[in-house]
């Protein structure tokens, strides 16, 4: 018999023997109609049990054989100290032993006898799926393999916590605290759900809370691996290896039945009656397993403030009533639904739990609970007893003008008429802003304000024109960059559709979803404009032959917030979707915006070169629809700014981005968002252009627009203080530099985009390096580079090129050379032609070694080879020759010819102080590169 036949016929032969026998005879007659075979066999075995009482007394084979041991390797990992045990197998401290770099992962292991001959193709499909997650609550996956001798493992971040039950305990956490800890397990299991992930596994010794209160959401996808045949059929057989836990399975998990996310939402469940209650949801008669999972098929879960109430009384608590009364009503039903038996009963998903959660910590109506008249008002009084006697007063005025209204109706006709007129005439006002100064813009909002104030007096019987009148100030707010306000005011909106009939409520709350998903976009919240636009889709479909304007401007903001999350397929189509409604002469504009949003596509997909093309031709059919100075315009030219950077045309880019920013300037004043989002990366490219007065005036107002607009925690001051680095290091400022690289790399840390993190790393370690802390470096840079190998070849060069720079300091020349190599391969293997700008910087550091170990012959060839090199588009400032000239002057003083070396290094630097005045790090940087020569 193999060992996968005795670990199937052994697991199965506990799991009867406990069993009491009627309901022994139905689980054996189970497994036989599903293997006839297997069944049999048990039979005999039992049969055995019951001639001799010694059967199976010892055990048949010494798993300590089988057993990891320290120090053993498994993969590229080398075991230290087992951190945890469970059924399927254990959980390793391991360190990374293959010398690429060394990380510390906790390494899980399964079983001997657990693979199949297809565990490694498995392995490797269920690592890119769980590479999709990437979330704050989530440990990341690292690795996955099967080793030199079959075994399979996955490595991930190692978690330093302690399980969410022990935590809530230890710190007697409150139960306010506890559901708000709980709710963070929620968003990370949510994110799984929505990257088709179902964890199958959730209890409390996979989610641990670190020192720092933050849940770490474990062990995702090594149910999904065991229970998957290796054709990806989920087996329906009892008769495999559980890859569960039973006190937190689910009922359709031991009757093998469909895994659904409603599964995950009965395990949470668990896991929060724990949490609240201290004790599990079940009391069986018997301790054993059998009786467990008898109880979670048939029994009830009990009651958890009759749970709560029993434990305290225990205990000798001193109020046990006032702990069972914080769990009766809206939690006993909250986790009484989520431990539902039948997945339909549950929650229809863990965003439905955490939202009821959220209600009962608002003092909200929960969705567990009948909503009776009763019930609501209680709730209702309780979150607003202060403002009951205003609410009865205002209700009595509102009645009364209502009142009024319906008596004056020829009258509201013409209110209405008015109303339309004063839209009309505030409109008109707003068309001449751009002449509009700072001092204007401030009455502007004060005046909005006033309307809206206006409306919600004026025209409360009439709400249609006050629906209207609250999007047309939502669309000046956001002309204004005031999109905080302008999601206020659509949540205001929002409600007084609700009372609307007709096809008004659909055209208006299109509309209202297009400019909601605006804003979100421009406050960096792609996710939360998908998820509020998508129930509109169906909508704006069934609106598009009678409303295609309002359609088309719909789908063109939901494209643009999937093309942020990286969906080009789903935006490429619903930019199509939009141009195709704005076809007719009298759509140029609108038809140069869905133009410009696939131009955006096809640099998206590195067709930089027909970007532009499609971009100028945006550009020329807005021309024809009255001109480019508006905020498409700016949008335009921007884009070709950043294009003409991306192929290395610096003169071009700078003309682009300074067009756009004129615009910007004229039609929007200094404080608008679209002239902060060209400062950004006009300022960006002067640093690049040794023009860092006028960069550094541009980079630090836009930061402080960026602070007053976003915060101080956002993603895009993040990436301002990455620039701000960037030009303190090339005004020679280190500490400056080092503070703000600091500063964002702390912030970058906290999301979960890896590119801003490796390329802030490599900024960081170039500056410690320059002042003189290479061991600091060194593990900056090692970080930097084991981030970018997957998707940044350039930014692993650039890590790999400051190791070299790390050992050309320990004077360790072979290592430097090795290093040197690596990055030159990089470059080469990203498609980076020799004589750009990205291989300069290695061709020179090979050149300083060369000179440096004395071969004079190779470092006369590199020089030679250096000065040769096809530069795509030279300037007349050229900092690559003074460098050049630099290593020179180094070469000559290693050859004892001081004076000509000494000579040549001050020319360098006199051409380097008049070509590029402002860029102090340029003169430090030939003045290294030509050491050895002294200061005469």
């Amino acid at each position: 018999m193999d060992t996968e036949r005795w670990t199937t016929l052994s697991a199965l032969l506990d799991e009867l023997l406990e069993l009491e026998p009627p309901v022994r005879e139905r689980r054996l007659a189970e497994i036989t109609r599903a293997d006839p075979c297997l069944g049999t066999e048990l039979q005999r075995l039992m049969a055995l049990e019951d001639e001799r009482p010694d059967f199976l007394a010892q055990s048949v084979v010494d798993a300590a054989v089988f057993s990891p041991q320290p120090g053993q390797k498994i993969g590229p990992y080398k075991l230290e100290r087992p951190l945890g045990e469970g059924g399927m197998g254990q959980v390793w401290l391991a360190l990374r032993a293959d010398g690429l770099y060394d990380r510390r992962v906790a390494l899980k292991l399964l079983r001997p006898g657990l693979g199949d001959a297809g565990l490694r193709t498995r392995f490797t499909r269920e690592r890119q799926i769980l590479a999709r997650l990437g979330h704050a609550h989530i440990a990341r996956l690292l690795d996955a393999g099967v080793s030199s001798d079959g075994q399979p493992y996955l490595a991930l971040d190692y978690v330093q916590g302690e399980p969410i039950t022990d935590y809530a305990r230890k710190l007697s956490l409150p139960k306010e605290a506890r559901l708000k800890l709980f709710l963070q397990v929620c968003a990370a299991v949510s994110h799984a759900h929505a990257n088709l992930v179902v964890h199958r596994d959730l209890k409390p010794s996979n989610i641990l809370v670190t020192p720092a209160g933050e849940v770490c959401l474990l062990d995702f996808g090594i149910a999904k691996l065991l229970d998957e045949s290796a054709n990806g059929d989920t087996e329906i057989t009892g008769t495999g290896t559980r890859a569960f836990t039973l006190h937190y399975a689910a009922p359709e998990q031991l009757r093998n039945g469909v895994i659904t996310t409603m599964t995950d939402v009965y395990s949470l469940g668990v896991v929060l009656y724990e949490m609240l209650v201290g004790r599990k949801p079940y009391d069986p008669a018997r301790a054993s397993d059998a009786a467990f999972e008898e109880a979670i098929l048939t029994g009830d879960a009990v009651r958890p403030s009759a749970a709560a109430l029993k434990l305290a009384r225990e205990a000798g608590a001193a109020a046990p009533r006032r702990i069972a009364g914080e769990l009766s009503g809206d939690l006993d039903n909250i986790l009484l639904k989520a431990l539902a038996k039948a997945p339909e009963d549950r929650y229809v998903s863990v965003e439905a739990l955490a939202q009821d959660l959220r209600r009962h910590l608002d003092g909200e109506p929960v969705l567990a609970r009948p909503q009776s008249l009763g019930y609501r008002t209680a709730k209702f009084i309780g979150r607003n007893s202060v403002a009951l006697v205003a609410g009865f007063f205002v209700s009595g005025l509102l009645l009364a003008a209502l009142v009024f209204v319906s008596w004056q109706a020829r009258r509201a006709i013409v209110e209405a008429e008015r109303a339309q007129a004063m839209q009309d005439f505030v409109v008109a006002l707003f068309e001449n802003t751009d002449q509009a100064g700072d001092g204007e813009g401030l009455d502007v909002r004060t005046l909005l304000d006033a309307g809206v104030r206006r409306a919600d007096t004026e025209l409360l019987g009439q709400p249609q024109a006050r629906a209207e009148l609250l999007g047309l100030v939502v669309r000046l707010r956001q002309g204004l960059g005031d999109d905080r306000q302008a999601l206020e005011l659509l949540d205001r909106q929002s409600q007084v559709l609700g009372s609307l009939a007709g096809e008004a409520p659909a055209r208006l709350g299109i509309e209202a979803a297009a400019m909601r998903g605006r804003s979100l976009r421009a406050l960096g919240q792609p996710e939360v404009c998908v998820r509020a636009l998508l129930p509109w889709l169906p909508v704006s479909q069934q609106q598009s032959a009678r409303q295609p304007r309002e359609v088309s401007e719909f789908l063109s903001q939901l494209g643009r917030c999937h093309r942020r999350l990286g969906g080009r397929d789903v935006a490429r189509d619903l930019f199509g979707q939009a141009l195709a409604l704005r076809e007719g002469p009298d759509s140029k504009a609108l038809q140069a915006e869905s133009q410009a949003d696939l131009a955006g596509l096809l640099a998206d997909e590195g067709r930089h070169a027909e970007a532009i093309l499609a971009m100028r031709a945006a550009l020329s059919l807005l021309r024809e629809s009255g001109g480019d100075r508006n905020a498409l315009g700016v949008e335009i030219w921007r884009e070709l700014g950043n294009l003409h950077l991306v192929i290395g045309d610096r003169v071009e880019s700078e003309s682009s981005y300074r067009q756009a920013m004129e615009i910007a300037l004229t039609r929007f004043g200094p404080g608008h968002p679209a002239s902060t989002g060209v400062q950004r990366p006009l300022g960006a490219l002067l640093v690049q252009n040794g023009k860092l007065e006028e960069a550094e005036r541009l980079l630090r107002t836009a930061h402080e627009r960026l602070l007053a607009r976003f915060g101080p925690e956002h993603p895009e001051v993040a990436a301002s203080w990455q620039q701000l680095g960037r030009l303190s290091w090339e005004q020679g400022r280190l500490a400056q530099a080092q503070d703000a690289f600091q500063r964002s790399l702390q912030l970058v840390r906290r999301g979960n985009d890896l590119g801003p993190r490796s390329s802030v790393l490599c900024d960081l370690a170039q500056v410690r390096l320059a002042l003189g802390q290479a061991d600091g470096a060194e593990l900056l840079a090692l970080e930097c580079q084991q981030l970018a190998l997957a998707d940044s070849p350039l930014q692993a060069a650039r890590a790999d090129l400051l190791l070299a720079r790390v050992a050309m300091g320990r004077m360790n020349s072979e290592a430097a050379l090795s290093l040197l190599a690596s990055a030159e391969q990089r470059l080469l293997a990203a498609g980076i032609a020799a004589g750009s700008d990205e291989h300069l910087p290695v061709a020179l550091a090979r050149t300083q070694v060369l000179i440096d170990v004395g071969n004079v012959p190779g470092a006369d060839a590199a020089l030679v080879s250096l000065r040769n090199l096809p530069r795509a588009r030279p300037t007349p400032t050229d900092a690559w020759d003074w460098r050049i000239g630099a290593l020179q002057a180094r070469l000559f003083c290693r050859q004892g010819r001081s004076g000509d070396g000494r000579e040549l290094r001050q020319q360098m630097l006199a051409e380097a102080s008049l070509g590029q005045p402002e860029r102090q790090r340029l003169a430090d940087e030939i003045a290294e590169l030509a050491a050895g020569c002294g200061r005469g």
